[in-house]
């Protein structure tokens, strides 16, 4: 099973979950980050760190996020990798609890 970040990442983009990962499965994009199923070893770590609750593992993902965990397997393949953490976002804390954000995603 993998992991998968959803749409709560968008526009926040904490990088807490990046730094607790053993295997460096994550990939950064302009506003989100995204986990190579490929690479991901299940580990959970990441789930708890989210401060904004985005991710989950494969088995269970929210209904409404079905589509993400294609979409994290199709950006990790281009998107390049994330190993250390960063500053989230300057305005993530604005955006933390918004819904439908999917459209704010820039690929």
């Amino acid at each position: 099973m993998t992991y998968v970040v959803t749409e709560n990442c968008i526009r926040c983009k904490y990088t807490d979950c990046v730094e607790v990962c053993p295997v460096d499965c994550f990939h950064e994009g302009e506003n989100f980050l995204v986990i190579d199923p490929e690479e991901c070893i299940d580990c959970t770590l990441c789930a708890a760190e989210c401060p904004v609750g985005a991710i989950f593992g494969e088995d269970e993902l929210p209904p409404e996020y079905a589509g993400y965990k294609a979409l994290n397997a199709e950006l990790a393949k281009t998107w390049p990798l994330i190993s250390a953490a960063k500053a989230p976002l300057p305005d993530a804390g604005e955006w933390a609890d918004r819904p439908g954000k999917r459209e704010h995603l820039v690929l």
